[in-house]
């Protein structure tokens, strides 16, 4: 069974920093392309960034490219979220996300995790 396990939500200033982190268990974490997805309040949930398997690629929303940064360890089956400068509409449930394929974890990924809330205060 495939599990995808968020952490490192919270509550942080406009302005501030936090690490997400996705641990996964139940595939070859190394034969996936991983991603993280957010929805807030009222509205659909959106792409945020995705990772081939091979770390060499990344892709990123326009609208956190240049503040958000991913990056895995294959070793350690998870997937990071760094997002700096963080704004209020940031605020969001952070999802993470797998498939095998990047282009298909983009718009519909197989597998999901719960997500962790991230709340950015003005």
């Amino acid at each position: 069974q495939v599990q995808l396990v968020e952490s490192g939500g919270g509550l942080v200033q406009a302005g501030g920093s936090l690490r997400l982190s996705c641990a996964a268990s139940g595939l070859t974490f190394s034969a996936y392309a991983m991603g993280w997805f957010r929805q807030a309040p009222g509205k659909e949930r959106e792409f945020v960034g995705a990772i081939n398997w091979s770390n060499d690629n990344t892709y990123y929303s326009y609208s956190v490219k240049g503040r958000f940064t991913i990056s895995r360890d294959n070793a350690q089956n998870t997937v990071y979220l760094q997002m700096n400068s963080l704004k209020p509409e940031d605020t969001a449930v952070y999802y993470c996300a797998a498939d095998r394929q990047i282009v298909v974890l983009t718009t519909g990924p197989r597998y999901w995790g719960q997500g962790t809330q991230v709340t950015v205060s003005s």
